[in-house]
């Protein structure tokens, strides 16, 4: 039969390799899914924007608009305005669309909390307050909630 002791080391070894692979998701997740936010963000203002001119302004803005760039008439101000907030609406609701989808806030949230509650596990098993049958338990309640997070091999196993 094997020791305590080994069996505790085993976990932490175990509980270590799954935090890695959590820290892992999160640093390569967190990065793209602030970016695909802010280009969002970006896109919608731009629509916006390009509707501002004309909604506000009306025909003295596509005008002058037709004016300064010397155009021949005001109906390409208003078609080129017009499309552009066109692509940037559809940019912005496409990407809003991609991160409802993939539910990666959700993902992000729940692989932070697991990291935590994996930490808390470690800490509590190295100092010897919770017995290796109750810390195995958690560790398999911790595992489930992130099926997404691939893990990284254990000393040569998975």
């Amino acid at each position: 039969m094997v020791d305590d002791g080994t069996l505790r080391r085993d976990l932490l070894a175990r509980i270590d390799a799954r935090r890695a692979s959590v820290q892992a998701f999160l640093g390569g997740h967190r990065p793209r899914i602030r970016r695909r936010a802010n280009i969002t963000i970006v896109l919608s203002s731009l629509a916006a924007v390009f509707t501002a001119g004309p909604a506000i302004g009306g025909e003295p803005f596509a005008e002058s608009v037709q004016n300064t760039l010397g155009l021949a008439s005001d109906s390409t101000v208003w078609r080129v305005l017009c499309l552009l907030a066109m692509l940037v609406s559809v940019s912005a609701a496409v990407l809003s669309n991609i991160a409802k989808s993939q539910d990666d806030v959700a993902r992000l949230s729940t692989a932070e909390a697991a990291n935590a509650e994996l930490e808390g596990l470690s800490t509590l098993l190295q100092f010897g307050h919770l017995s290796v049958d109750d810390a195995v338990k958690l560790y398999q309640q911790y595992s489930v909630k992130i099926p997404f997070v691939e893990e990284q091999p254990v000393g040569g196993r998975v």
